[in-house]
């Protein structure tokens, strides 16, 4: 018999093998999304479902302020994450994400239609109001006038502040 390598042949005898600056790669990028779970808000981490022991981990995490302890708090929070399927995780932050995008893009929509109304007025006003005609026009109008007065006179942005909350229920 005439002696080869082929792993086909001696599967035992060839293990597949990772190198250890991949090793240090996946360690760097688990401990990174430690650090991106740190910075969740508590509401945000309890949507995600985390395992206790990860849970607390990062809470512990959040409070600490010391730079050497955060660094050890973020590799404790890298070994805990390589013993779970940190697939459920990423698609959690992703979808969270997504959600503050699509939030912020409401947001910015809402004060473009405000700073049209200041700007424009009636007619910016009565543009909106087509488009979304469960609003209230006279509402609208008024408070819009009263954010222009209060601008002229440099007061404060009370019924600018008002019109963005109610534009904010009526995109909503």
């Amino acid at each position: 018999m005439m002696w080869t390598d082929d792993p086909e042949i001696w599967p035992d005898e060839h293990p597949a093998r990772i190198s250890k600056s991949q090793l240090k790669r996946e360690s760097a990028a688990l401990q990174d999304l430690g650090e991106e779970l740190m910075g969740l808000s508590r509401d945000q981490l309890e949507r995600l479902d985390l395992p206790v022991e990860l849970m607390e981990a990062v809470r512990l995490g959040q409070s600490i302020t010391e730079r050497g302890a955060l660094k050890r708090q973020r590799k404790y929070i890298g070994k805990i994450l390589r013993h779970i399927d940190v697939e459920p995780i990423r698609a959690g932050l992703a979808a969270l994400k997504n959600e503050s995008a699509e939030a912020l893009h409401r947001q910015h929509v809402i004060e473009r239609w405000r700073d049209r109304m200041l700007a424009e007025g009636d007619a910016a006003v009565n543009e909106f109001v087509a488009i979304h005609p469960e609003a209230d026009r006279q509402k609208l109008r008024q408070l819009s006038r009263d954010a222009r007065r209060e601008r002229a006179a440099e007061a404060a942005p009370k019924s600018a502040r008002q019109l963005f909350r109610y534009l904010r229920e009526i995109v909503a």
